[in-house]
């Protein structure tokens, strides 16, 4: 019979038997089911219809990476509204949005947000407003696609000095939720480029003409956005405490950046943006890729999107190392015209060439649909999910959602935070909605957090060919995958996720809690 401290038992014997696999498997784990991996099938086959235990069990179950996490939406709104305070800064209650410069009270509605911990009611308007807590349609407040996009203007005047912070809180959020790799999505420099673009306007579509423009500027650009990285990971790394007896469980985490550029700026900022970014990616290993960002049916957006493409396609030739992950697809009927949704997924594919599509919800819409979806098969184009998201800025949900039409064309696809502070959600709740919206089992489980590794941009060797082991690792201990796996950090992480399974199988298979 389970003690009344069972759930302090489950953690202790899962970081106990995590500890010992560490040091017992010394080979690569083969793809074949042990006792322990058909046991825990058994397991969450009982546990799928019990709410609370099966969210014990997804919350230490190992998830591989996280590769659709913006930075900046990652934080819960309460620690932008403390961060506030230490500021010193004023939020404005009618408004929603904390305010920029020094708090000077004098607008009726505005308060010092170090008096938000003594007036509750001020305090849950402004963590409303700041996320989608409790969000409920007004005359004034009418979307939740609407009320979403607008709260990173709402705590933008904490972003800039608050950096490390929000690093640290992402990283230990990730190992609470026993992922073992992190793609963050930032913008470091990001207003000098804009800047740099408003100096050079844009030789019509002649993009060489556009790149020798900046040759004055990019080296400049790229050493200041890899001075705020570094300033960045230095102050996380002290709050974290890593490399210390008192490190926090974050440091595990491996992180990696992809550069984000906005794409509802002028073209020739985009350009500068991205001309930019390719540059750092090929230059700085910690940015392992790049990215597009803001709401994809902004009217700017949407008329530039065919030039947007076509800029993404002249980096990419000058560029062929780096890779790319588009947003694209974060569309529905109800935002634009049906003219504004058959293209954009099969555009990031076939002419940005993107690895992996971000959101892709709009792939029923897409002229020739089940063309393009075995075209993504074929070429192994990866989708990040975003459920939560997706319920709260689209409205679309549960069977409505296309996550079950890719699985059954076989494309590749990862579960994905996209804003988690903003959604109030995390990567274990993603992994709740996915099974009520698939149906999935826990051997598709399994796939879902290995895929996560297999495309994320992270350097090396995948420890995989198809379902098998490859053929270096095949032998047991041998000189020659010891050396593969020191060679191939994607491999070497993809062996950490193999290992956490093991364990993790291992501890579910004895606990009390889930028999």
């Amino acid at each position: 019979m389970p003690n009344a401290c069972g759930f302090v038992t489950f953690r202790t014997m899962f970081f106990r038997i995590l500890i010992l696999t560490g040091f017992a498997l010394s080979i690569v784990p083969a793809r074949a089911e042990t006792p322990d991996s058909q046991t825990t099938a058994h397991v969450f086959d009982r546990l799928r219809n019990d709410p609370a235990r099966l969210t014990l069990f997804l919350r230490a179950f190992p998830k591989g990476g996280d590769l659709h996490n913006h930075l900046a939406g990652a934080i819960p709104a309460e620690d932008y509204l403390r961060w506030a305070g230490e500021d010193g800064l004023c939020v404005s209650l009618p408004q929603g949005r904390i305010l920029p410069g020094k708090c000077r009270v004098a607008t009726p509605g505005d308060l010092p947000a170090t008096q938000l911990a003594a007036h509750d009611e001020a305090r849950q308007v402004m963590i409303d407003s700041l996320s989608m807590h409790d969000f409920v349609p007004t005359p004034l407040d009418r979307s939740g696609h609407d009320h979403f996009f607008s709260t990173f203007g709402r705590f933008a005047p904490v972003l800039a000095t608050h950096q490390g912070e929000m690093l640290a809180q992402a990283r230990d959020q990730a190992a609470a939720d026993h992922i073992v790799y992190l793609e963050l999505m930032i913008s470091p420099a990001l207003g000098a480029m804009a800047r740099a673009g408003e100096a050079h306007p844009l030789p019509g579509t002649d993009y060489d003409a556009a790149h020798r423009a900046l040759d004055t500027d990019r080296a400049h650009l790229v050493s200041l956005a890899r001075q705020e990285t570094d300033t960045m990971e230095h102050d996380a790394q002290d709050i974290l405490h890593c490399d210390t007896p008192q490190a926090h469980p974050g440091c595990s985490v491996t992180v990696r950046y992809l550069f984000q550029a906005i794409r509802t700026m002028s073209p020739a900022q985009v350009f500068a943006q991205l001309d930019t970014a390719y540059q750092l990616v090929h230059e700085d290993p910690r940015f392992v890729g790049v990215n597009f960002v803001a709401p994809e049916d902004n009217p700017v957006a949407m008329k530039d999107y065919a030039q947007h493409m076509q800029i993404f396609a002249a980096q990419n030739a000058r560029h062929p190392d780096v890779k790319l992950s588009l947003h694209a697809g974060e569309l529905t009927p109800s935002l634009v015209p049906a003219n504004g949704l058959d293209n954009h997924i099969r555009q990031a594919v076939e002419i940005a060439g993107a690895s992996r599509i971000g959101h892709g919800v709009d792939i029923l819409w897409e002229h020739d649909a089940p063309g393009l979806l075995h075209e993504m098969a074929q070429r192994r184009i990866a989708v990040e999910v975003n459920l939560t998201s997706n319920d709260q800025i689209l409205g679309v949900s549960g069977k409505s959602h296309p996550l079950s039409v890719y699985r059954r064309a076989h494309v590749p696809v990862t579960l994905s935070t996209d804003d988690q502070g903003v959604s109030r959600s995390n990567l274990t709740q993603e992994y709740r909605r996915a099974i009520a919206t698939a149906r999935l089992g826990y051997a598709d489980l399994k796939a879902i957090s290995r895929n996560s590794l297999t495309y994320a941009f992270i350097p090396g060797t995948s420890l995989w060919d198809g379902d098998h082991v490859i053929t270096l690792c095949r032998a047991p201990q041998s000189f020659a995958c010891a050396n593969f796996l020191r060679k191939s950090e994607k491999a070497r992480l993809q062996f950490q996720l193999e290992r956490n399974l093991a364990a993790f199988e291992a501890m579910v298979s004895h606990e009390p809690l889930f028999q």
